[in-house]
């Protein structure tokens, strides 16, 4: 118990908060599989208060945004692969209580339970303490997050940022042609190249479908243009 008690220390000066009511803390990290009063309600509070809080601080942070980037910026921090970023930074998984067959199957690692278990955390500030403290919370661990990546192109595919990229430049687009195509018509995979010859650039990528290859192949071209062109 005094063990437990020190992990939540350690967990609260992470957050920069302490609960005033830890039976809320506890529920937060507590997964369905554990016991019956689990943190699902607490992540559906969380999952809410942080879309607001979200919302609330990039309208004030990049005002020059549209409502459409906003809106893209917005879902790509509040997505699951991003919260379960964050509860690894804390790691959260070593204070998650799972039942024992999530717990040997390597529960305290999957992205969904760790996003989840960061909402609750959310959720359960909001109750401890008011929106105010939420907010503190959320934006104690977005903030850095944001910081280290390009809120412009944050959630953009490669083949939309090398368009714009090109289009910045006035040149022209690029094109894109299959190479090879592989394997039966439900298992094929597909190679193909990106060209853009008046910077003469052609890469390739490889994919499932001809769609990912041609992502591959434009993520491989704008990473070419972007450590050549800086």
């Amino acid at each position: 118990m005094q063990e437990s008690s020190r992990g939540s220390a350690v967990l609260c000066s992470q957050l920069g908060y302490v609960f005033k009511q830890p039976l809320l803390l506890s529920r937060a990290l507590t997964h369905r599989s554990y016991a019956p009063e689990h943190n699902e309600r607490l992540e559906f509070l969380g999952d809410s208060v942080l879309g607001c809080i979200v919302a609330k601080y990039l309208c004030a942070a990049y005002p020059q945004l549209s409502e459409g980037e906003l809106s893209r910026l917005r879902s790509n921090l509040v997505k699951e692969e991003t919260l379960a970023i964050l509860a690894q930074q804390l790691d959260l998984g070593n204070y998650l209580k799972l039942g024992e067959g999530e717990r040997k199957s390597g529960g305290s690692r999957r992205p969904s339970i760790l996003a989840d278990a960061m909402e609750a955390l959310f959720g359960a500030v909001l109750l401890d303490s008011g929106f105010a403290d939420a907010e503190k919370v959320v934006l104690n661990l977005l903030v850095p997050y944001l910081a280290q990546v390009d809120a412009q192109t944050l959630g953009k595919d490669a083949k939309t940022l090398l368009q714009e990229y090109l289009q910045g430049k006035r040149i022209p687009l690029p094109s894109y042609s299959i190479i090879t195509t592989q394997g039966q018509a439900h298992e094929q995979s597909f190679e193909v190249e990106c060209a853009i010859p008046s910077l003469k650039i052609a890469t390739r990528g490889a994919g499932s479908s001809r769609r990912n290859a041609e992502q591959q192949a434009a993520q491989a071209a704008y990473q070419q243009l972007s450590t050549s062109h800086d």
